[in-house]
């Protein structure tokens, strides 16, 4: 059977206008789905444009997979984005040899808009998408599945970037991704390791809930869902994949990394900016705390100052080296001044991550305003470091390893006042903000405000506390 949709554009409206959202009251976990609806129990969206060569090959070979391995009823949906070769007539052929197969047709172009529309309108619990090359291993669908099905996890996604994933790609495109998830770590505070694979999957419930403020109708559409779903404390499973690239692959990958920053740029703008109630989302949709989670004892983040100390110094060391090699190399071809601020600029902003994440525990949150304080500290650096070089030009005509040894000296000193800046100010544990008097307090607000120092979490979970 053809279920042939002509549907035109993105929800304009969706983004603004929030839906009705659950009652609050934080679970444990979400409940099992109902595999025994009559609607099918997982539907499966293949985003498709101009793919007239890949197409029945793709769904011949999903569908027998699924026909054999996936134990309960299942839909394919291929959502086609304005093709404008045989796309559109080739899966209508195919639609109407197999029964669990449906074909949406859109009037504009974009991932984003095709899996937004198709997700919002299916009636399936279980929610899931793939590139139309297959390039993932359908061996991984199921484990990719599970956890939604279970309610053990709100979102599952596939990882090419973990130890156990096996992955064939080129050079390009390996430093491309991994310096782009780099990006999302550093400067959004997120925690899961691959933004861009072409399979995930997404429970219905949650998908009403937060689909209508995704805005994107292109590649970052990946990337803002799962910051959004961070943000408001699902959680993500991540399934380690085995993945060869498509040579053949029309997408342009610098492109769209460029498209990805912009995207990054007006997300967080959005945040900050409050078009996206992640409060309000955060106390209907987050996982509450596990029973023990409200024990003094165990609410530790590492704050001890020993621990702190010996987390900041290793950081701090490796900051160091990794200082001196770009001052060392940019003093080849420039001013000391400006190879001193660019070589303190690079490293500070990796010092403050690193240091956010594993020196002071601190996952989520608002990394925005971390960032925008580790700045102010590494002016304070840069005064130290640049003062110093000054002083020694003014006494002596130096050659480089004076140099050199001038503003490591000075980058040591700078460390300290870091270190102390950091524990005292940047990272310091703030106290929830007291209510104003005769308007209460929510308790999902009240979680909220303290998100920035929420318990760390492994790297393959986000459970909300």
């Amino acid at each position: 059977m053809t279920l042939t949709d002509s549907t035109s554009g993105p929800r304009q409206d969706a983004a603004v206008a929030p839906p009705g959202l659950p009652s609050r009251g934080h679970a444990v976990r979400r409940a099992p789905v109902d595999t025994r609806t009559a609607v099918p129990v997982l539907d499966v969206t293949i985003p498709v444009f101009n793919e007239e060569r890949d197409l029945e090959e793709c769904l011949r070979r999903l569908h027998g997979h699924l026909h054999e391995t996936f134990p309960h009823s299942f839909r394919i949906t291929v959502a086609d984005n304005a093709s404008t070769d045989g796309t559109l007539k080739i899966a209508e052929r195919l639609a109407r040899e197999f029964p669990e197969l449906a074909v949406v047709h859109l009037d504009e172009k974009g991932r984003g808009n095709a899996l937004r529309n198709v997700w919002l309108a299916s009636p399936s619990p279980v929610l899931a998408y793939m590139d139309v090359d297959l390039s993932t291993d359908l061996a991984a669908l199921a484990p990719l599945l599970a956890p939604l099905i279970s309610g053990h996890s709100d979102l599952a996604i596939g990882t090419r970037l973990t130890r156990d994933s096996r992955v064939v790609r080129g050079p390009k495109r390996e430093f491309i991704s991994r310096g782009y998830n780099l990006m999302l770590h550093s400067f959004m505070g997120a925690r899961f390791s691959d933004a861009q694979c072409g399979f995930k999957a997404i429970r219905a419930d949650v998908a009403q809930q937060i689909l209508p403020y995704t805005v994107d109708n292109s590649w970052f559409f990946d990337t803002e869902l799962l910051v959004l779903a961070e943000r408001c404390g699902l959680r993500v499973h991540e399934v380690p994949v085995d993945w060869i690239d498509d040579p053949d692959s029309s997408v342009d990958v610098v492109r769209t990394a460029l498209a990805d920053v912009r995207g990054m740029a007006r997300l967080t703008r959005d945040l900050v900016y409050g078009r996206i109630p992640v409060p309000e989302l955060r106390a209907a949709l987050a996982r509450g705390p596990l029973p023990a989670s409200s024990r003094a004892g165990e609410q530790t983040r590492g704050s001890s100052l020993f621990g702190q100390l010996v987390r900041f110094a290793a950081i701090g060391a490796a900051s160091t080296l990794a200082y001196l090699a770009i001052f060392v190399f940019c003093r080849g071809f420039m001013d000391p001044q400006l190879a001193n601020f660019l070589a303190l600029l690079i490293t500070a902003v990796a010092n403050t991550g690193a240091n956010r994440r594993f020196t002071f525990g601190i996952q989520g949150g608002n990394p925005v305003r971390h960032h925008f304080e580790g700045l102010i500290v590494f002016g304070i650096g840069l005064l130290l470091t640049s003062g110093a070089l000054a002083l020694v030009h003014r006494a002596t005509t130096p050659d480089r390893w004076v140099e050199v040894l001038t503003v490591v000296a000075a980058n040591l000193a700078a460390t300290a006042v870091r270190f102390l800046l950091f524990r005292l100010w940047v990272f310091r544990e703030r106290s929830p903000r007291p209510p104003t008097p005769g308007t209460g307090t929510r308790t999902g607000e009240a979680s909220a405000t303290t998100a920035d120092h929420a318990p760390a979490t492994t790297s393959t979970e986000t459970a909300a506390s």
